[in-house]
């Protein structure tokens, strides 16, 4: 494994900025979340990093080297992708097999099915190896796509959204697997999604993207309890932050907008302290229940006792704890 550098990269389609000025360090053995919604240039990040496009300007080192003039084969990365990516012809085990019989790597066959059958292992799909990749469940599909890159040992994997076709039950599962192959084989890995969650759970950082730039990279904790922008918090916290002004709450603010996380807002009843606010919906998730308030016209989500039970239009007080401030453009008041 290594560490890889971007420095100042910058990539355009024409008159589209894909990404502009990304500046960011990949540690040796780290995985780390690109996070942002579909446009934001992660996905051409990845593609940058692995040679598959050219940049504009900046440079990629990879290992300590400098790699703007080596093909992708010669970068040494391996990619998972959002689809499969499997011969239908061939069995698991071929398809496992497949990339380290390649010219470059000339593994020697009993090399190859000593790595095929530990990475089955690993993705707990030994009893598999002999069937054909069409005779295999979605999930099972995905775990052969994520061994393909696996059974290789190269400088970094690149994985684009490998778990977004899943169902939600599978998605979970592959997380956690996911995250433990990762710690197990002490790889570096840069993983793409616009899921929250995927990123929250396995990330060691988290870089954020808004069209196309960098806008923060820390760990997870760091961006959900400090963010830089309205932006950034409301890219991690489900139900999201909520942003109301300031002027709304009494007292003096540090900044034109308040956001408050779901689990920080103090509730009490009609006759506790606080403002006013109306219950239009509660939805009870049995380990919590989710109330939705209108607050002088403003809509909010915020976290309940799960054995409370709020009949809807009735009033409430509320207050905010350990609000985060921002200016009238979004941005973060320390």
């Amino acid at each position: 494994m290594a560490e890889v550098i971007l420095q100042n990269v910058s990539k355009a389609f024409g008159a589209t900025q894909a990404v502009e000025d990304i500046t960011m360090t990949i540690e040796d053995g780290a995985f780390v979340v690109l996070l942002g919604p579909t446009g934001a240039g992660k996905t051409t990040t990845l593609r940058l990093i692995s040679g598959l496009e050219k940049l504009d300007s900046g440079s990629v080192h990879i290992g300590g080297r400098d790699v703007a003039a080596d093909t992708p084969a010669q970068r040494d990365v391996a990619m998972v992708f959002q689809q499969y990516s499997l011969y239908p012809h061939l069995t698991v085990r071929d398809n496992l097999a497949f990339p380290l019989r390649s010219p470059i790597l000339k593994t020697p066959e009993d090399v190859i099915a000593k790595k095929v059958q530990q990475i089955a292992e690993i993705l707990q799909i030994p009893h598999k190896l002999d069937n054909k990749a069409t005779a295999l469940s979605g999930g099972e599909m995905q775990r052969v796509s994520i061994g393909r890159a696996l059974v290789r040992d190269p400088q970094i994997y690149l994985m684009d959204e490998p778990l977004s076709s899943l169902d939600a039950k599978l998605r979970a599962d592959l997380r956690v697997e996911l995250k433990r192959i990762q710690s197990d084989l002490g790889s570096t890995l840069l993983y793409v999604t616009h899921d929250q969650i995927e990123a929250m759970t396995m990330a060691t950082k988290i870089g954020v993207l808004e069209e196309g730039r960098l806008v923060q990279y820390g760990t997870p904790k760091e961006i959900y309890e400090n963010p830089k922008s309205i932006y950034v918090a409301s890219r991690l916290g489900l139900p999201r932050i909520n942003i109301l002004p300031s002027e709304i709450f009494p007292g003096a603010h540090k900044g034109a907008q308040i956001g408050l996380r779901p689990e920080n807002i103090l509730q009490s009843d009609a006759g506790g302290d606080g403002i006013e606010a109306t219950v239009l919906r509660s939805e009870h998730l049995g380990d919590q229940t989710r109330l939705h308030l209108d607050v002088r016209g403003h809509a909010i989500t915020t976290l309940s006792d799960p054995h409370q039970d709020y009949a809807a239009h009735s009033t409430i007080k509320i207050s905010p704890q350990n609000p985060l401030y921002f200016d009238a453009a979004g941005l973060r008041v320390a």
